[in-house]
């Protein structure tokens, strides 16, 4: 038992006599005279921010002229006459007919989302979605837009339309429109 007491007290102290060789300050004088240095010299300085420009109201006041994102219908007249006043075109928009539920959005507020074939007709059905967020089938002969714009041909990936628009004279042109299908 004499052994293992003796044995006891110099791993205890051969520990202790490590410990306190290692707790001694040599060997951190450059880390000390660093930060001495670093807390001696000036601090960064912070640059101001920006002067923020305040923010200017506009109203915009060309509402009721054609939009600067859509291309300009092109009108092409034959032959004008200045002794006739009249329109010599026959095309005009029939105003009897019933408005569909489309012809209250311009064609830019529509998306096609989609396309829907029936097997048993065969016919293929857009699908378009209004800025309210309504989806509505659209067939070939259906009204959408507010340039009394007729369906001509439907795909898988358009919408191909015949809009009558004023030629700028009294009279009515036919223009070709196409909603294409939304790419997300």
């Amino acid at each position: 038992m004499r052994v293992t007491a003796v044995a006891r007290y110099l791993v205890i102290a051969g520990l202790s006599l490590v410990l306190v060789a290692c707790s001694r300050d040599q060997g951190y004088q450059d880390l000390d005279e660093f930060m001495k240095k670093a807390r001696n010299e000036p601090q960064g300085k912070v640059e101001p921010l920006p002067e923020f420009k305040a923010y200017e109201a506009f109203t915009y006041s060309a509402s009721d002229r054609r939009s600067p994102f859509e291309p300009p219908a092109e009108v092409v007249l034959e032959d004008e006459d200045d002794d006739d006043d009249e329109p010599e075109s026959e095309i005009k928009p029939d105003e009897n007919r019933p408005t569909e539920p489309l012809e209250r959005f311009e064609m830019s507020d529509l998306a096609m989302v989609g396309s829907l074939q029936r097997s048993e007709e065969g016919q293929l059905y857009a699908l378009v979605q209004d800025p309210e967020g309504g989806i509505h089938r659209v067939a070939v002969g259906d009204y959408m837009g507010q340039n009394h714009g007729r369906v001509q041909r439907v795909t898988e990936t358009r919408i191909q339309l015949r809009e009558i628009v004023g030629d700028g004279s009294g009279g009515w042109v036919k223009r070709p429109r196409t909603l294409s299908l939304e790419q997300d």
